[in-house]
């Protein structure tokens, strides 16, 4: 940072020059393909990175692409339509033709404006509102759109800076990956057991209870946890709470501080929440409370089997489909746990758990330092970026 405000203090301490982008960058057109032909020649090992509308991105070989316009320089994509983003990109790439992108002989200008572009991304999602029922940018709003052109020396140093952030989260981001996967790994070994230890089925050792059926609400006096509210790691999905009135009618559905709550149809299916706040809450019908007898098994210990390959392994061959997958208690009584004694069964818990809270936990683990570095990255993006308009 002093090196840049030196540059800034050197060169430009009087503002900068704001210009609009068609007027510095040239501008890119994409290739007319359809959702069926991209997923028609889609290959893994494709050299031709190929974008469409929201996150739909494929590689494939350049001769599979019909009427293909091959980028070959970097450029930074402007994602118009569905999710409105920016990318940069520096291998060769395409995309559909409802998007465009730009580019410069000079790669570093190339990096600058996506940084710039990034930084002012909520202004443009804003300008999407009215276009339609899907999110959608008229060419002119980037074409018009003005940016600051400090002196070449300064772009360095601010792509430099940022791209040392950028580079900083990636590495934490595949160190979690890598986390996440030994977690899996270490899971199913221990979980993989000797022909001694017993394997029960959950009707002998659990009871079920179906949820509660109401509307929800914006505000209330307890949160109404629903299917939609199971994460991918099996944990409470923060964003969007609802919640209800607490009633006598309802309050036998409030669940406590190490519960299990499964979710019995829908896209989460067969996923189990383990419950770890005191926060008062009641479950919705659609998800199933499971009761285990805690002198055979422990909870914590069956949430961590609840997401291990030896669990839906049974729970994908027992589940039902139709309009909605179904996985209803009759199908989770067939489901077959290894059960170890609860010596043994606590000794696991507490390996796997410092795996979980690695690679889980918002407030001290891998996602917490890879937020805070985020925001850490976006701060200094809007600090970096933001120039005094130089007066002609």
């Amino acid at each position: 940072m002093a090196k840049l405000d030196e540059l800034i203090n050197k060169l430009c301490p009087d503002g900068v020059e704001y210009r609009r982008i068609k007027d510095i960058f040239t501008r890119l057109r994409g290739t007319p393909i359809t959702a069926g032909k991209m997923k028609e020649i889609a290959n893994t090992n494709g050299k031709i990175r190929i974008y469409a509308g929201g996150k739909t991105v494929i590689d494939a070989n350049e001769s599979d692409i019909p009427n293909a316009n091959i980028v070959k320089v970097p450029s930074v994509l402007v994602q118009s339509r569905g999710i409105i983003d920016f990318v940069y990109y520096d291998k060769p790439f395409t995309f559909k033709n409802e998007m465009w992108a730009y580019t410069h002989e000079n790669k570093t200008f190339v990096k600058f404006l996506y940084y710039v572009l990034k930084n002012k991304v909520e202004y443009f999602r804003n300008s999407s509102i009215g276009m339609g029922a899907m999110p959608q940018i008229s060419l002119s709003v980037t074409e018009d759109f003005k940016i600051p052109v400090p002196p070449m020396e300064v772009q360095c140093e601010i792509v430099r800076i940022l791209d040392n952030f950028t580079e900083l989260t990636a590495e934490l981001t595949a160190e979690l990956t890598a986390r996440k996967k030994q977690y899996e790994y270490y899971r199913d070994e221990l979980l993989t057991f000797a022909d001694d230890v017993e394997w029960k089925t959950l009707d002998k050792i659990a009871t079920f209870t179906y949820g509660y059926t109401d509307r929800a609400l914006d505000k209330g006096d307890v949160r109404f946890l629903r299917i939609t509210d199971i994460n991918s790691d099996g944990c409470l999905n923060k964003d969007a709470p609802k919640y209800l009135k607490l009633t006598e009618d309802n309050k036998k559905y409030l669940v406590n501080q190490g519960d299990l709550l499964m979710a019995r149809t829908g896209a989460t299916y067969g996923k189990t929440l383990y419950i770890t706040t005191n926060e008062p809450a009641i479950y919705a019908s659609f998800l199933i409370k499971i009761n285990l007898s805690n002198n055979i098994i422990n909870n914590r210990y069956y949430w961590h089997f609840a997401k291990s390959n030896l669990y839906w392994n049974q729970a994908n061959k027992l589940v039902t489909t139709g309009g909605q997958p179904q996985f209803n208690a009759n199908a989770l009584k067939q489901v077959s746990v290894p059960v170890p004694p609860l010596s043994e069964q606590q000794r696991i818990v507490d390996i796997l758990d410092r795996f979980d809270k690695l690679c889980n936990d918002i407030s001290e683990g891998l996602p917490a330092e890879i937020e805070a570095r985020k925001k850490q990255y976006e701060y200094y993006r809007d600090k970096l970026l933001t120039f005094k308009e130089k007066k002609n």
